[in-house]
């Protein structure tokens, strides 16, 4: 495991929550009283699909970027990413004037590639399968002297992400409620493990649960091995967001003491949860993003006179998709 230097903790994520106020979305958390009725319980989703770049993950792109120091900003960043952290490290560094160039998998959606350059970055792509982004990414960034910001396996986008669980329990909290459940995706861990730090220390009651799709529920089956463990790579999925090989030395240790358990979804429970937030809560998820969402409409968690809470995390879907699977074809 990767020694590190430091860790981050509820207070980092106050430092964050300070830098990213002038220029972060505080996104609504939203309930749907005829969804409500269906489940027994209030749901609650934290729609991080309406955060700049539609997705969590500027958070942690901004903060991470802002606490670079001059020389790091003149050379410029790199980062690697199916689509989400991508696009928000070419926002934040266009935002804080520097560069960015990004390595992204060749099956990404193209509305993420599109959007990625869109924002000023430079692309590469990699076959994600066949190929480990993390050595090719380590040569580019020494290569050309640039900073590479990790996905979720660095504090200060831990620390960005862990915003989202202060703005939880805070907007809870005018409406006299604490959470029973909090529920977010899961990829390498970046978001779960910063918004479980934040829950932790504010609601310690709170049950935390990492959703995860079939098939690349690494961190489920890490959390009950009590280390470390790896996804195969022998399958596809449509959440091409939270598609990682294995949870981050950083973010593991932390999910680890926090977070009560791995929920894991099949592709259609996801697409159902996609169609249910369309249908009832009027927002568009992209299939990575719509997992928690999808752990408690398929009665993995027991929502009776409970008061919950789904992290919708992105909403960067192809259009084409997106309607196939309102349309059923999925």
């Amino acid at each position: 495991m990767t020694q590190i230097s430091s860790a981050p903790s509820y207070h980092s994520i106050q430092q964050a929550k300070e830098r990213l106020a002038p220029i972060a979305v505080k996104t609504p958390l939203i309930e749907s009283l005829a969804l409500n009725e269906k489940l027994g319980g209030r749901l609650f989703v934290k729609c991080e699909t309406l955060q700049h770049t539609g997705s969590f993950k500027f958070r942690g792109a901004y903060n991470a970027i802002s606490s670079l120091n001059q020389d790091q900003l003149a050379n410029g960043v790199f980062a690697f990413s199916s689509g989400n952290h991508a696009q928000g490290i070419a926002l934040a560094a266009r935002l804080l004037g520097t560069k960015a160039t990004i390595l992204m998998p060749k099956d990404t959606p193209v509305i993420k590639v599109e959007n990625t350059r869109g924002y000023g970055a430079e692309v590469i792509t990699y076959d994600r399968y066949t190929e480990s982004r993390e050595a090719i990414g380590e040569k580019i960034a020494d290569d050309n002297n640039l900073t590479l910001i990790r996905p979720y396996d660095n504090v200060d986008v831990i620390s960005g992400q862990g915003t989202v669980g202060l703005e939880i329990i805070q907007q809870l909290a005018s409406h006299n409620l604490t959470p029973d459940y909090v529920c977010a995706p899961c990829g390498g861990g970046g978001m779960m493990a910063g918004v479980s730090l934040a829950i932790k220390h504010l609601s310690p009651k709170t049950q935390l649960f990492a959703c995860e799709p079939e098939f690349f529920d690494d961190t489920t089956r890490s959390l009950t091995a009590g280390k470390q463990l790896s996804n195969t790579g022998d399958h596809r999925s449509l959440c091409d967001a939270i598609l990682t090989p294995t949870p981050g030395d950083i973010t593991f240790p932390i999910l680890q003491k926090d977070v009560t358990g791995g929920l894991v979804l099949t592709e259609a429970e996801v697409t159902e949860a996609m169609r249910v937030a369309f249908n009832y809560l009027k927002i568009v998820v992209e299939p990575g993003g719509v997992v928690a969402l999808a752990a408690y409409l398929s009665g993995k968690l027991d929502l009776k006179g409970k008061t919950a809470v789904a992290v919708a995390s992105g909403g960067n879907v192809d259009p084409l998709l997106f309607a196939s699977i309102l349309n059923n074809e999925r």
